[in-house]
């Protein structure tokens, strides 16, 4: 089945890329929309979506935005109208996939874009700058990145091979059949944060959420894995959560590695869904190094490196009685019923009985401190036990089950 490939390209300084991009997609039997998201120079190829039809549908016109032109104005109604054309075709089953081209603005532009669109939707952008640090572009959206190597500023047989190499994959991914189909079970999505320390309690739970009939997206919780799964939450897509990982929460206060930012722990209670939680992996923090090298104000600490450039500091009990006040405070938002579930031997792999960062005396203030603060819709269950034991992870599971039944039936 012919398939449709849109194209974001500034048609005033890269029409002939654009132009070799549309043959290749073409070639192989799709069709391609081609949308300009240039403002000032002049098109160098005639669009299929037009700069003035981008501004129309950003809220503006091509005739206001070039009084003044600057992109921190005509930025974002570019960015807005793109969203819109390419959504409104997305819905109606008009276009399958979606390359952009770009230095650091057109970039910005097409990934600002790219992250409005669809978990699942085909995306993948043509960047000079791919290489680096690419976590701003891709948010927590399924943006493939590509390097170009080369600027995208003309054509030759180097820039040919990597559009082509594009255009093959974006064709590629445009004919996949494996939808994103949320229509197979009337049972929710279970969303489930994990971190390493925490995997082998993680297997588990999954293994006994199957073995109900239950699918489960695991995230790792290390910001972008948590920011990830409550977006899945307001866009519809998960309807129950296990958080069975709270690290996210210890490197927020800290502004360290994990952080997961203010709205972390309150999507699922201001949306009322199912969910069951657990602190994992809260009782330390994690802190970009050089190779094994201990900062100085932890090192009257306990801790351990998870890797040569991950430094582990244990928190002691004045520092953790922080995370769990933060904790307490981001689920004043759960207004419904849930669980808390504590495993007081242990919220980890280094925190168990005789691990590198036990520490008893912290567990204890964390504890305390969460009992003494968590709303009153929320119950707190207390286990002799670790965060990965087998008995643990089965009844977190059940509890979170017979919420989701609890909510059915209702």
């Amino acid at each position: 089945m012919e398939k449709t490939v849109a194209l974001l390209v500034t048609l005033d300084t890269k029409h002939e890329e654009a132009g070799f991009l549309k043959e290749q997609v073409e070639s192989r039997g799709d069709q391609v929309l081609l949308i300009d998201i240039g403002v000032i120079g002049e098109a160098g190829v005639t669009a299929d979506v037009t700069r003035e039809d981008l501004a129309l549908a950003g809220g503006s016109s091509m005739e206001v935005l070039l009084k003044n032109p600057t992109r921190e104005v005509a930025g974002p109604v570019m960015v807005k109208g793109g969203i819109k054309v390419l959504s409104d075709r997305i819905k109606t089953n008009q276009v399958h996939a979606v390359i952009g081209l770009g230095g650091t603005q057109g970039t910005s532009s097409c990934c600002d874009i790219m992250q409005a669109l669809p978990y699942g939707f085909p995306k993948i952008m043509v960047s000079t700058v791919a290489s680096g640090d690419t976590s701003n572009f891709v948010g927590i959206k399924d943006i493939t990145m590509m390097f170009s190597v080369s600027d995208i500023l003309n054509l030759n047989q180097f820039t040919r091979k990597i559009l082509a190499n594009a255009a093959a994959a974006a064709c590629g991914m445009a004919d996949v059949e494996a939808k994103f189909d949320m229509k197979k079970s009337d049972k929710p999505l279970i969303g489930m944060s994990n971190l390493g320390v925490l995997t082998l309690g993680t297997i588990e739970a999954v293994k006994l959420f199957h073995a109900k009939g239950y699918e489960v997206i695991v995230f790792h919780a290390v910001g972008s894995g948590g920011r990830a799964m409550e977006q899945m939450m307001k866009e519809g897509l998960i309807g129950a959560v296990f958080d069975y990982a709270m690290g996210e929460i210890a490197d927020d206060v800290w502004g360290v590695l994990r952080a997961g930012g203010p709205e972390r722990l309150t999507v699922a209670g201001k949306l009322g869904l199912p969910q069951v939680l657990c602190p994992g992996g809260a009782e330390h923090l994690g802190i970009i190094v050089p190779p094994n090298e201990v900062p100085e104000e932890y090192k009257d600490h306990k801790y351990v490196f998870h890797s040569p450039v991950v430094f582990v500091p244990r928190l002691n009990a004045e520092e953790i009685v922080r995370v769990a006040d933060d904790i307490c405070k981001r689920l004043q938002h759960t207004k419904d019923k849930a669980y808390f579930m504590v495993p007081k031997q242990g919220v980890g792999t280094y925190s168990t009985p005789g691990g590198v960062l036990e520490d008893k005396k912290s567990d204890k203030a964390f504890f305390d401190r969460l009992k003494e603060k968590l709303p009153e819709n929320i119950e707190v269950i207390e286990r002799d036990t670790y965060a990965e034991d087998p008995v643990f992870v089965s009844e977190a599971v059940d509890r979170l089950i017979s919420l989701i039944e609890e909510r059915a039936e209702g």
